[in-house]
């Protein structure tokens, strides 16, 4: 069968009809799936609209998978549209190609030192950063930091090439770029401004001074539910376009991106494909952060230790969904107003989300990196909660199941990995500890810069863990669910 190009494919199927030979305005560092169903869907919909030199050159840190995939297709793959009504095919044409850095080093520094690069953004999960959970700075003992930091003129990390490029980019008499984080972070412009700041300024204090002048580092809230690809994703590739593609992508239908606008060289008028453009995106961070990504953490624990393998199998279960419901609510509870926003609509518009039938979003895939999601999901409305004198049921429950989780055994006795930048700590931690809950409980609050310390001393957060872990453990995740949603109010 013939792999996807640019030839006419089946009535129907949406395909690029923009110049693509035009410049790449924008380097993107780390093109995975959610890149290719988000940010670059947004720019094919600019470019199909108005055009411009704002193609996307994709960049790998670490795998050559992707690029392997799309670059043979001249960049071009199919995303897969699902929802309750059906399923539909458009071919994505905004990535001109994709740099595999281990491979290419140099190739990746050219394109972000070129004249035409005016943006820089990058999905490469909260653990990509180099950032040191206990000063929310620069983490120089993280491998590939050290490695930078020791010979930036070979970066590895993407804080390290994105500083190596500005360095050049001032040597040789360049603007600087806008450095655009996609990333589940909370202020994610701020942090990666700081990690960049701190990096750069252990280089050399005038390259500081000089990035502090001319680069920008605007904040985004990012929303698109985007499962791994399978191999149905593939059959259903072939069945609607017939063609091959290993690089298609599937997600749903609803899609948001608020954008602080702070642009030092210009961008795409991203408007165009439904971004909305703000001063301040916390309110909505927040929002999202918490009622969306603070329940999905916790459905994937609970789901993934009762059997449940996708969100929507999770949603056809009633006490977890009066679970969410009751998460939803104390979530809400912590936030601040958000323009435009209501947000018992959203919190509705979340779980029919979640109860797609047509996405197939793994409760193991969102379980992965916990100790990287729980800090901005669960523990900053805890504190929130605590400080305010409200309930911390909700939160105490969702920490406790990934304490369970954390154990790495089903009640079965099946091992699994738990996929976690500190897993091996945590296994230390967990070697010779009893089922015993306030044992486990007591090792994992004390994981070092993790939980807040309000949160470690406060009596009423550790009792109402232990009690939900013990029946976690004593009885199992079915009979914890069953018992809290039976003491959820009506």
């Amino acid at each position: 069968m013939t792999r996807l190009g640019a030839a006419s494919l089946p009535g129907g199927v949406i395909v690029p009809g923009y110049d693509r030979s035009r410049p790449s305005g924008i380097v993107h560092l780390g093109t995975g799936a959610f890149h290719k169903a988000h940010q670059a869907v947004y720019t094919d919909d600019v470019l199909t609209r108005s055009g411009g030199d704002w193609m996307i050159t994709g960049v790998s840190l670490r795998s050559a998978d992707v690029a392997s995939a799309l670059n043979p297709q001249d960049g071009l793959y199919t995303l897969l549209l699902r929802g309750p009504e059906g399923v539909w095919a458009r071919v994505i044409g905004s990535i001109a190609k994709v740099l595999v850095a281990p491979q290419h080093p140099f190739a990746v520094l050219a394109a972000l030192c070129a004249p035409a690069t005016k943006i820089v953004s990058l999905t490469i999960t909260e653990k990509g950063y180099g950032l040191d959970p206990k000063s929310g700075g620069l983490d120089r003992g993280n491998p590939s930091i050290a490695a930078d930091l020791e010979k930036p003129g070979q970066p590895q990390s993407a804080i390290g090439y994105i500083v190596e490029a500005l360095a050049r980019r001032r040597a040789g008499g360049l603007a600087g770029f806008t450095v655009l984080c996609c990333d589940n972070l909370p202020s994610n412009g701020r942090v990666v401004r700081r990690l960049v700041g701190e990096f750069a300024e252990a280089r050399d204090a005038a390259l500081a001074a000089w990035i502090k002048k001319t680069v920008s580092f605007p904040s985004t809230m990012v929303d698109r539910i985007t499962p791994a690809s399978t191999a149905k994703t593939f059959d259903d590739v072939r069945l609607l376009t017939g063609r091959e593609d290993q690089a298609a992508v599937e997600t749903e239908p609803f899609s948001q991106w608020i954008v602080e606008d702070d642009f030092v060289a210009g961008r795409p008028r991203w408007e165009e494909g439904g971004a909305v453009f703000v001063k301040d995106v916390g309110a909505y961070e927040k929002m999202k952060l918490r009622m969306l990504n603070g329940a999905h953490s916790m459905l994937a624990y609970c789901g993934f230790l009762s059997g449940l393998v996708h969100v929507r199998d999770v949603m056809g279960n009633a006490d977890l969904v009066r679970l969410i419901k009751r998460h939803h609510a104390a979530a809400a509870q912590t936030l601040d107003p958000v323009p435009g926003i209501d947000i018992a609509g959203y919190a509705a518009e979340l779980r029919a989300r979640f109860a797609n039938p047509a996405i197939a979003h793994e409760t193991y895939q969102i379980a992965m990196d916990g100790t990287q999601k729980l800090p901005q999901r669960l523990l900053e409305p805890a504190m929130i909660a605590l400080e305010g004198d409200r309930a911390l049921d909700a939160y105490a429950f969702a920490v406790a199941a990934w304490m369970r989780y954390a154990l790495g055994v089903k009640d079965s006795g099946e091992t699994y990995r738990l996929r976690d930048p500190r897993e091996s700590e945590i296994a230390e931690r967990l070697a010779d500890a009893p089922r015993d809950a306030k044992i486990v409980a007591g090792r994992l609050l004390g994981l070092p810069g993790l939980f807040p310390q309000a949160l470690v001393t406060a009596p009423a957060w550790k009792d109402a863990i232990v009690r939900r872990l013990g029946i976690m453990l004593g009885e199992g995740m079915r009979a914890a669910v069953a018992q809290e949603a039976a003491s959820c109010p009506a």
